[in-house]
């Protein structure tokens, strides 16, 4: 049996990210991803069973590893505005630095077979457990952990993944959003 390599496999995943945003999942074969990743089609098959499996593995590496960043930036000691601030300009960071990766990430987030357990993913989990914390310590309002994620994240990604705006403006867009959220959510 062949041995695996962390360099092809980095090219495999990189070209199932760009073929899945070019293509789309039907229109992304093996051979397909082989060819853009610069090895054989047997090479990909060491890897991953299958092209779903294929997927999900993608998607959930990825997935955990947005997590992963907004987490490590939090410390013990933050106050409210500090967390919001924090996860907000994280995710924004993230969604810059990391594009196509984000949108990979995103397009698939609503898909039944991918999202499946999702709540006993790690990173979801330790998301979860701060914004209870959080909520605990009466530094959130108690709201329902998905209003919450839904009010940090979802306005933060409107701003990031907006085309016609300058740098300057999407700073100042930023700016106000995370005094926007820590006004709705910090007690």
């Amino acid at each position: 049996m062949r041995k695996k390599d962390d360099e092809k496999e980095k090219s495999i995943k990189e070209a199932v990210v760009k073929l899945i945003l070019e293509l789309g999942f039907h229109g992304t074969s093996i051979s397909k991803i082989a060819k853009e990743a610069g090895v054989s089609p047997a090479t990909v098959y060491i890897y991953y069973e299958n092209k779903e499996i294929m997927l999900q593995d993608i998607y959930h590496e990825y997935s955990e590893e947005i997590f992963d960043y907004l987490l490590s930036r939090i410390y013990k000691d933050m106050d409210g505005h500090q967390l919001i601030e924090m996860l907000a300009r994280g995710y924004y960071n993230y969604i810059q630095e990391n594009g196509e990766i984000f949108h990979f990430v995103d397009q698939f987030s609503s898909c039944p077979a991918l999202a499946s357990h999702c709540l006993e993913r790690k990173g979801i989990k330790n998301l979860n457990d701060l914004l209870q914390e959080m909520k605990d310590k009466k530094v959130l309002k108690d709201f329902q952990n998905d209003n919450l994620v839904a009010i940090l994240f979802y306005p933060v990604k409107s701003i990031a993944i907006k085309q016609c705006t300058s740098d300057v403006e999407q700073d100042n867009l930023l700016e106000e959003m995370i005094m926007i959220i820590q006004d709705a959510l910090l007690l």
